[in-house]
């Protein structure tokens, strides 16, 4: 990317310079996320610059996109594309803690907040692929953050792929005796819920 500096739009320039300095501050997210509330069209270079760091183990990109998140999920409407084709790649656990919890925060609002702007935007195919990187985040060699976002997306995303609850729960019940206390908290209050649903 640095070689396309020269060609950025001033704006985007502007940004990645400050997603690509010396470690950003919490202040300095701050500062940064209400500057991008003001600039949701920079939203698609942020995400591409999320998978950019994650390459070379960097994470301000993806920090930064999570706090905006927060605040204006709705700027990711037009890019869930960018953003669901990009999670199966992901590597770095700092990197992908973020990027779990805002697809957490994309399966509630559709399921458990049922927003129809989210419902009637987000795709079959985009639900697959944050179904498919939640599942491997689960299972996999992950630090406690991502699988438990995890598993609370897979929760949700149960209320519209009909197959999941099941494979969640059997899922938990073979993991949550080794987990950590956080991992088995949240295990446990999610088996709960599938339980309380029928499975």
């Amino acid at each position: 990317m640095k070689d396309t500096q020269s060609v950025l739009p001033v704006t985007e320039l502007l940004l990645y310079k400050k997603l690509n300095s010396a470690r950003l501050s919490k202040k300095n997210i701050n500062l940064l996320v209400d500057e991008l509330e003001n600039h949701p069209e920079l939203t698609g270079f942020l995400i591409r610059d999320v998978f950019e760091q994650d390459k070379i183990n960097m994470f301000h990109s993806s920090w930064v996109f999570d706090h905006l998140m927060r605040k204006k999920l709705v700027y990711l409407l037009p890019h869930l594309e960018l953003f669901t084709q990009g999670l199966a790649f992901l590597k770095s656990e700092s990197c992908i803690r973020p990027m779990a919890h805002v697809c957490q925060m994309v399966t509630k609002t559709c399921f458990k907040k049922k927003d129809n702007l989210f419902i009637d935007t987000i795709s079959h195919v985009q639900l697959e692929r944050i179904l498919n990187a939640c599942f491997d985040w689960l299972i996999g060699p992950h630090k406690i953050a991502a699988k438990v976002f995890s598993m609370t997306s897979l929760f949700y995303l149960g209320m519209h792929f009909t197959w999941v609850h099941h494979e969640l729960k059997l899922v938990l019940e073979e993991t949550i005796g080794e987990g950590t206390p956080g991992y088995r908290n949240r295990a446990k209050k999610t088996l709960d819920r599938l339980v309380a649903l029928g499975h």
